[in-house]
């Protein structure tokens, strides 16, 4: 009988990863090279988990580029389809800051990697150093457990994460497109996304949050309730800020009356209420606004 092959084991963290992409292997591959080539003859990673890189970020890292230049070196491969040439295996960050800072010639790590290793690479060199958003990880692990069948138990061993946080993130990929775009434009933080997941009108509810500004607690509480009005109309209110919450402090004093005060941002309107438990305090306060 034909033995199967021995599946690697993440088990080691991204730093062995990164030396010894193979880990099935007795003895580590070594780079081909470790030299600079020009900037056009590297081309980016086709199965590049991360398709966003914000306009803002990339031109801070080029502003550092221009002083300082690339310090951590691109690892990449001869690219298969056209001779002489390279892909970016890790690095394609860097490469598109570099091109903004009109860098000629870049630090490279050869090494001669298969497909498979290039994509396994490329996706765990993106879950533990770059700022993805919650759902462009939670891509770069189901990738990893489809592709590579890696346990959420492996996964956390190697990349330092908790079960519970990979798990929590998968789940992300079960909500509507409609509010996965907006977690990645950052309308909605992964702790709201995972508030809407178990409710029937997660794209409804995500629109309502995203319009009253709501929190996470209160993001639950309205997933709780499918979206209906709930017991205290103040649940659904963002919280108030420290002016306001002042306001209402310093006017309380001088009147010797509960005040409240619901402002909205949006309209810049609101509402004040005095609150009285006796007809003589109503008295009182009707002689005070007609002096």
């Amino acid at each position: 009988m034909t033995k199967k092959p021995t599946r690697r084991n993440l088990g080691r963290g991204l730093s062995t990863l990164l030396a010894d992409v193979d880990l099935g292997r007795s003895q580590p591959k070594q780079p081909l090279s470790d030299t600079s080539v020009p900037i056009e003859k590297l081309h980016a990673n086709p199965d590049q988990p991360r398709r966003y890189f914000a306009d803002s970020d990339l031109e801070d890292l080029a502003n550092s580029i221009r002083t300082k230049g690339i310090i951590q070196p691109l690892i990449v491969r001869p690219n298969p389809n056209i001779s002489e040439e390279y892909q970016i295996v890790a690095g394609e960050r860097r490469w598109r800051a570099a091109q903004m800072a009109q860098v000629h010639d870049i630090p490279v790590i050869i090494r001669e990697l298969d497909d498979t290793e290039v994509l396994e690479l490329g996706i765990i060199e993106n879950i533990q150093r770059s700022d993805l958003n919650a759902v462009e990880e939670a891509v770069g692990y189901r990738q990893l457990m489809d592709r590579f069948g890696h346990t959420q138990e492996k996964l956390a061993e190697a990349l330092g994460k908790s079960r519970s946080h990979i798990a929590n993130l998968l789940r992300l990929l079960t909500l509507p497109d409609e509010v996965i775009t907006y977690v990645k434009e950052g309308k909605l933080s992964a702790g709201h996304a995972r508030a809407l997941v178990s409710a029937t009108n997660p794209a409804e509810l995500a629109r309502m949050v995203i319009n009253k500004g709501l929190n996470v607690r209160q993001t639950e509480a309205l997933a709780k309730s499918g979206g209906k009005q709930l017991s205290s109309k103040r649940q659904l209110q963002p919280p108030k800020d420290a002016d306001t919450r002042a306001i209402e402090n310093d006017l309380t004093a001088q009147l010797r009356l509960k005040v409240t005060i619901d402002h909205r941002q949006s309209s810049g309107k609101g509402e004040l209420r005095i609150s009285y438990t006796s007809l003589e305090e109503l008295d009182g306060l009707c002689q005070l606004l007609s002096n």
